[in-house]
C-alpha cells in the first residue's frame, strides 16, 4: 500500500511543473506577440510616411515635367512667329502715317540698299513718280517703299515722328549716303579753253563753266 501511495505522488509533482512551464512559456509568447505588434505597428506608421513621401515625389515631378512642356511650347511658339523690329514705320509724322495711299499708286521699279549715288536713285525715283503725281505725303510714302537692306533699318532707325515733308526725307537720306556720291566728271578740255581776242571776261567764264 506504501509504494502505491507513493507512486501516485510522483505524476501529481510531474503535472504541477509541466503547468508552470507552459504558463511561462504562454507568457512569453504573448510578449513575443505583443512585440511583434508593436513592430507592426511601427512598420505601418513608416510605410504611411513613405507612401505620403512617394506621392508627394510624384506630384512635384508631375508639376516639374509640366513647367518643362509649357515651356518647351512656348518656346516654340516664339520661334515660330517672327518679331518685327517695329510694329510700324513711325519715322513719319502722325499727319503722314494717317493718309492712306490711293489704290492707284504705282509699284515703283527702283530700289536702294546703300552702295549706289544717292542722287541717282533719287532722280530715278522722280522720273517714275512723274507718271503718276501725287501729293508730299505719297512721295514719302512710296519713297520709303524703296529702301531695301540696311537703308531700310536706317529709316526705321530714325527718331520717332521725325519726318514731316519729303524734302527733309530726301535731305536726311543724301547726307546719310553721302560718300557713295560719284565724283563730279573732269573735262580735260578746260585745260586748252582760252579767251578770245575781245571777248569779256564775263564771257570767258560763262563759256569756261558750259564746259564742266
Amino acid at each position: 500500500m506504501r509504494s502505491t501511495r507513493q507512486g501516485s505522488v510522483a505524476p501529481s509533482g510531474g503535472n504541477n511543473v509541466t503547468m508552470q512551464q507552459i504558463m511561462e512559456n504562454m507568457c512569453a509568447l504573448q510578449e513575443e506577440v505583443a512585440a511583434a505588434r508593436v513592430n507592426q505597428e511601427h512598420f505601418q506608421v513608416d510605410l504611411a510616411a513613405s507612401q505620403a513621401n512617394n506621392e508627394e515625389l510624384r506630384k512635384t515631378n508631375e508639376e516639374f515635367r509640366r513647367g518643362l512642356q509649357q515651356a518647351g511650347e512656348r518656346a516654340v511658339e516664339e520661334r515660330a512667329l517672327p518679331i518685327p523690329p517695329r510694329a510700324r514705320f513711325i519715322s513719319f509724322s502722325q499727319e503722314i502715317m494717317d493718309v492712306v495711299l490711293p489704290a492707284t499708286s504705282m509699284g515703283l521699279k527702283v530700289t536702294f540698299t546703300g552702295v549706289k549715288d544717292p542722287e541717282a536713285h533719287l532722280t530715278a525715283f522722280h522720273t517714275q513718280m512723274m507718271l503718276t503725281g501725287g501729293s508730299d505725303v505719297v512721295y514719302c510714302k512710296l519713297f520709303m517703299s524703296t529702301l531695301e537692306g540696311a537703308t531700310l533699318e536706317w529709316f526705321v532707325s530714325l527718331l520717332d515722328e521725325h519726318i514731316t515733308t519729303f524734302d527733309q526725307f530726301a535731305t536726311l537720306f543724301r547726307k546719310q549716303y553721302l560718300i557713295n556720291r560719284a565724283p563730279p566728271p573732269i573735262s580735260y578740255d578746260v585745260f586748252d579753253i582760252k579767251q578770245y581776242q575781245g571777248e569779256s571776261l564775263k564771257e570767258f567764264l560763262n563759256r569756261f563753266r558750259s564746259k564742266w
